[in-house]
């Protein structure tokens, strides 16, 4: 075989080991959605709780508000579509119906899929490609406002009061990744939310989220050698305590002021 032929037959194999693995990803989202909470009673069941779950994952993945729009034009004129072909959906429903369903459904329902991703992905050798300073990964830990209103809160909502007396609403969460420099890909890892903790009264924020996070997820990364990374937010010695207790490394900025 000549070498042009082999590297063509070679990225032939890669597109589709790329492709088995989306497709397994997909399935097991698929699965996962199966057990996800319903508030739909009665005849109101066009769309399966499966597709509904697709379809946010779909808009997500191709990074397209317009995707669904797209996707039902298609089914019209083609009579298929690519939110069927490569989402598994029967049926393609509205945003809003999509925010309505999902609103009552509880993160942590996704949460096995992060874990049957990273197994996957430590399997396939893929993992040790991200491994630099002493054969360690690196795992990131920084903070993520995804909401913020003046007007509409919950009693889940995070705070801040401004001097002119209004109050800003919002939601945050902590989103670990797996990073390594030179390389703009990352690896996600299960998330905690900045929220109201039951017994606390005082209020949630990224330190605490962080020491949770750690308590959970440190056992589990313990053993692949890590180092948690972080911004001077997070350089306080209760978390570095909390890091080195788990077993872990870190690396964290730390501003001079912050020594005082």
């Amino acid at each position: 075989m000549r070498y042009p032929e082999k590297v063509e037959k070679a990225i032939i194999i890669k597109r589709e080991i790329q492709r088995l693995n989306f497709d397994n990803m997909v399935q097991q989202l698929y699965s996962a959605a199966g057990s996800f909470p319903d508030k739909r009673t009665g005849k109101n069941l066009t769309y399966s709780i499966e597709d509904v779950a697709m379809g946010a994952f779909s808009v997500f993945f191709t990074q397209s508000p317009s995707f669904l729009a797209f996707q039902k034009a298609m089914e019209k004129t083609k009579g298929k579509s690519n939110a069927q072909t490569m989402f598994g959906m029967n049926k393609i429903p509205c945003d809003n119906h999509i925010r309505d369903i999902l609103d009552e459904v509880d993160p942590s329902h996704v949460f096995p899929i992060f874990s049957n991703i990273f197994s996957g992905i430590k399997k396939s050798g893929i993992l040790d490609t991200f491994r630099c300073i002493n054969d360690n990964i690196l795992i990131a830990l920084d903070g993520t406002q995804y909401f913020s209103s003046n007007t509409i809160h919950c009693e889940n909502c995070s705070t801040k009061k401004h001097r002119n007396g209004k109050i800003t609403y919002f939601h945050s969460a902590i989103t670990p990744v797996v990073v390594v420099p030179g390389n703009e890909k990352v690896i996600s890892l299960e998330p905690e939310f900045v929220t109201p903790q039951d017994g606390h009264t005082k209020q949630d924020c990224e330190n605490a989220a962080a020491k949770r996070w750690l308590r959970q997820y440190g056992p589990v990364y313990k053993g692949l050698k890590a180092t948690v990374l972080g911004d001077d937010l997070y350089s306080r010695q209760p978390l570095c305590e909390a890091i080195l207790k788990e077993g872990l490394n870190f690396i964290l900025v730390c501003k001079p002021g912050s020594l005082f």
